[in-house]
C-alpha cells in the first residue's frame, strides 16, 4: 500500500518526532481547511512534566485540536489525543501524581501552535490588533491573550543586572490626564518598565520591578528625567546613590511654553503675532526660507515675543560651553533673564535656577531622555495606528512587545 505522500510532509513541516507521528490528513476544499490527525505509538513513554522521572504510565487521554499556520491559504488544524501520565516519583514526594504531558507544538492551555503565536507575535508588532485579529480569523481578544502570555513570561526571564543609567518619562495613554510612565535602559535602549500613571509612586514600583529582576538600585549611576516634582522625590527615595540629571529638552520646553505664553498675551494688541507659535518654537535650522524670512520680521519689531525668543535661544548655548564656564554662563543668562520683565520667562528662569544642579549634571553624565522620547514617539505613532487601546494593560502591553528587546523563545 502506497504512503499518502503529504503524510511525510507534514511530518517534516510540523516537526513531528517520536513517539509521535501524522496519522491522517484530511482537506477540504469546500470549507477551505486543512485537519492534521497526529497519534502516538502504542509502545510510546513519556517523561514527566514536573520531574522528568520515566516511572510512569499513561493514565488516560483527551482530544485536543490547535489552530496552526495557514497551508496553501486553507485553515490549517492539529487535532491529537494529549496524553496525561501517572508519575509514580511525584506520588511518593508530592502526594499527586497526574500530570499532562508537554508538546513540542503548542504550549499548555494553549489553543494555538507556538508558529501560529510566533506568526501573531510578528504581525502584532508592525500592525494594530485588530488588523491581526481580522488576518488570522480570530477574535481580537484571544490575539490579545497571547500577546499579554509572552510578554509576561518574557519579561519574568528579564535580567537587570548591568544597568546603571536610566532615564524616566511618561507619556499620554488616552486623551485628558490618564499616562504611562515609562523607565528605560539609557544605554541598552530599551524599555525595562512601564504602568499606568505618572507620580512618585511609579518610580516606587519600578524600584520594586528592579530589584525583582536582579537589578541593584544602589548601581545606579544617573537618572535622567524632567523637573516633575513626583519624579525628582520618588527618584530620590528609589535610587539614592543616583545623580539626577534633568532632560535638557524638557528644560528648552520650559522655556520654549514661556515664549509661547509671552506671544499669545502680546497678540491681543499685535495681530501678526497670531498663527506664529511655531515659528517661535522650532529649531530655527528647521525653519523654511519664508518661514525664516517672516521670523526675522517679527524679531526686528521690538516685540515682547522677540525678547523673551531671544533669551530662550541664549540659553541654547549653554550646552555648548566648556564645562567649567557653564555655571557663569547660567548666572548670567538668569539675571538678563529675571531683569526682562517679562513675567512668563522669569518664572521660567526661577524654575531653572531652583534646578541649577540636575541641569549642570548634565555636564558630568551628558545623558538626557532623547532615547526615551524616540520610544515615545513610536508609542504615540502605535497607537495612533489602533486609533488607542481600550485598557493601559493593553498599551503597557504593546510598549512590550515594541520596545523591550524580549526574548519570547518561539520558532521563526
Amino acid at each position: 500500500m502506497l504512503r499518502d505522500p503529504s503524510i511525510d510532509l507534514f511530518t517534516r513541516t510540523l516537526g513531528i518526532t517520536e513517539p509521535w507521528f501524522v496519522e491522517k490528513v484530511d482537506f477540504s476544499h469546500e470549507d477551505r481547511r486543512i485537519d492534521i490527525k497526529i497519534n502516538f505509538r502504542e509502545s510510546a513513554k513519556f517523561p514527566c512534566p514536573a520531574c522528568e522521572s520515566k516511572n510512569v504510565e499513561i493514565y488516560d487521554t483527551k482530544e485536543r485540536t490547535w489552530r496552526h499556520l495557514d497551508c496553501f491559504q486553507y485553515a490549517t488544524y492539529l487535532h491529537a489525543r494529549m496524553p496525561r501520565v501517572w508519575c509514580h516519583d511525584c506520588t511518593r514526594i508530592r502526594g499527586a501524581g497526574v500530570k499532562t504531558v508537554l508538546l513540542d507544538w503548542a504550549r499548555p492551555g494553549s489553543h494555538f501552535t507556538l508558529f501560529f503565536e510566533s506568526y501573531v507575535l510578528t504581525l502584532a508588532r508592525e500592525m494594530p490588533v485588530l488588523a491581526v485579529a481580522r488576518i488570522v480569523g480570530e477574535s481580537d481578544d484571544r490575539i490579545w491573550n497571547i500577546i499579554h502570555h509572552y510578554v509576561d513570561e518574557a519579561r519574568e526571564k528579564e535580567d537587570f543586572s548591568d544597568v546603571r543609567k536610566l532615564a524616566v518619562d511618561e507619556t499620554a495613554a488616552t486623551r485628558g490626564h490618564n499616562y504611562v510612565t515609562i523607565a528605560a535602559d539609557s544605554e541598552a535602549k530599551r524599555v525595562l518598565f512601564a504602568t499606568p500613571g505618572k507620580g512618585a509612586d511609579t518610580i516606587a514600583s519600578f524600584r520594586e520591578d528592579f530589584v525583582a529582576h536582579n537589578g541593584d538600585p544602589d548601581k545606579i549611576e544617573v537618572v535622567s528625567c524632567d523637573m516633575s516634582p513626583a519624579f525628582i522625590q520618588g527618584t530620590h527615595n528609589a535610587f539614592p546613590s543616583a545623580k539626577i540629571t534633568f532632560d535638557k529638552f524638557h528644560v528648552s520646553k520650559l522655556l520654549g511654553d514661556a515664549v509661547d505664553e509671552v506671544r499669545r498675551n502680546e497678540q491681543k494688541s499685535h495681530p501678526e503675532l497670531k498663527r506664529s507659535r511655531y515659528l517661535w518654537l522650532m529649531n530655527p535650522s528647521r525653519l523654511k526660507a519664508e518661514q525664516q524670512n517672516f521670523l526675522n520680521t517679527l524679531s526686528q519689531q521690538h516685540l515682547k515675543a522677540a525678547k523673551a525668543y531671544q533669551i530662550r535661544m541664549n540659553f541654547a548655548q549653554l550646552w555648548e560651553q566648556p564645562k567649567d564656564f557653564a555655571e557663569t554662563f547660567l548666572k548670567k543668562w538668569y539675571f538678563w533673564a529675571t531683569h526682562s520683565r517679562l513675567g512668563p520667562v522669569i518664572r521660567a528662569a526661577k524654575t531653572i535656577r531652583k534646578h541649577k544642579e540636575g541641569i549642570l549634571s548634565w555636564f558630568d553624565t551628558h545623558v538626557n531622555n532623547a532615547i526615551i522620547e524616540s520610544l515615545n514617539s513610536l508609542i504615540q505613532a502605535a497607537k495612533r495606528r489602533a486609533k488607542g487601546y481600550r485598557s493601559s494593560r493593553n498599551l503597557v502591553a504593546i510598549i512590550y512587545l515594541l520596545l523591550s528587546k524580549l526574548d519570547f523563545g518561539l520558532p521563526t
